[in-house]
């Protein structure tokens, strides 16, 4: 382990590749991470030229090649983040992970539940650490919900409802972003439900703490000759008793990136909206309603852990994904002593990648059974 930055990697992330740019922002901005070495792309040509115009001191015509040589170096890598269209993740991941490089890894995990279970099988014989950017549950408002649901300020969970609605899809497109999340070759058995659905039904688990049992899903394909989901209903039996309803959509004019989730419990409610991350609401039940900012004196430690600037000024998307690799580093270097990182560090993990697409293939085999009720 190094004394200072930690070496990162990146496979994929070209320079057409919105992801790419993502991910390197947000292991910028807390300054844990330096990018030293990529292969960037799927041909030399793509990956030689993204890799030159980033100024990165290595560059690699492909993952594994970049794997085998960065494993013999003393200057090597340590981490490497994959931010390919999904069906490469499992491939590149386990070229890192079997060289004991820590891997950093864009959701969803794999675009096929058989390469979802070896890639656990991977983590599990490697001694590196898995990390998977669900963003969003770096956001200080929604650590800070998760707090009170698990401090009992809302009472037992009762109703989770969850939407992630977009309108970028609405009609065909040959973008290079949306032809590949279009591709069942590419993406994996499910559109909308793969893409951001796996963001929604991920942040209702990880506020409430709960974990579904059950599901139900009227999946539609409403863009003519488009070979995935562009649109999905979901109905949700957790464990324990409560209920939910999950809706993800890339075809609702009118919505960007309208990620929303309201839990209701015995005693009251929470609102949290990714549109203004900044603000989550508290509805107890018989009292008016709170109105929670980021910073303010009524926001929780779990929340000031992972905010950066003092109330009034915005804290958004970048923001939570940097906490996410920042939370990353801690665990890294932990590890490079001996040791666990402290409960109070948190990221998604390979078992929640696994979740993920389990929902999605439950989801899809759930539609062709005309929604019937499946087991997660």
């Amino acid at each position: 382990m190094s004394g200072g930055r930690i070496r990162l990697g990146m496979v994929g992330g070209g320079l057409e590749a919105f992801i790419g740019g993502v991910h390197r922002m947000a292991a910028r901005i807390d300054g844990h991470f330096e990018l030293v070495a990529g292969a960037l792309s799927s041909t030399p040509e793509r990956a030689q030229a993204s890799g030159a115009a980033l100024g990165l001191p290595r560059v690699y015509d492909d993952f594994r090649q970049m794997a085998i040589r960065e494993a013999r170096r003393k200057d090597g890598i340590e981490a490497v983040a994959i931010v390919t269209p999904n069906h490469v993740h499992y491939q590149a991941a386990r070229e890192f992970l079997k060289r004991g490089i820590h891997v950093i890894c864009d959701k969803p995990l794999t675009s096929t539940l058989a390469d979802a279970r070896k890639m656990v099988q991977a983590v599990e014989r490697s001694e590196a650490l898995f990390i998977l950017t669900h963003n969003y549950t770096g956001t200080p408002m929604v650590r800070h919900a998760r707090e009170m649901v698990a401090g009992g300020e809302i009472g037992k969970v009762r109703v989770v409802q969850v939407e992630y609605p977009q309108d970028w899809l609405t009609v065909a497109q040959e973008a290079k972003q949306a032809v590949w999340r279009t591709d069942p070759l590419r993406s994996g058995a499910g559109g909308s439900t793969g893409d951001i659905g796996t963001h929604a039904y991920h942040l209702a688990c990880f506020i409430t703490g709960l974990e579904a049992e059950e599901l139900a899903a009227d999946l539609q394909t409403f863009v003519s000759g488009r070979e995935l989901d562009d649109n999905a209903h979901v109905l949700l039996r957790f464990r324990g008793g409560a209920r939910g309803m999950l809706w993800s959509s890339q075809v609702a004019p009118g919505n960007e990136n309208a990620l929303r989730i309201r839990v209701f419990g015995e005693t009251g409610g929470l609102e949290w909206a990714q549109e203004d991350p900044n603000v989550l609401w508290h509805m107890p039940f018989g009292a008016p309603h709170r109105r929670i900012t980021r910073g303010s004196a009524a926001a929780g430690e779990a929340s000031a852990r992972v905010s950066r600037v003092p109330p009034g000024h915005p804290e958004g998307y970048l923001e939570a994904f940097a906490t996410i690799y920042s939370e990353a580093a801690r665990a890294i270097r932990a590890h490079g002593r001996g040791e666990a990182p402290g409960p109070e560090v948190v990221f998604p993990t390979v078992s929640d990648g696994l979740k993920g697409v389990e929902f999605v293939d439950a989801c899809v085999r759930s539609s062709r059974r005309n929604a019937a009720w499946v087991k997660l």
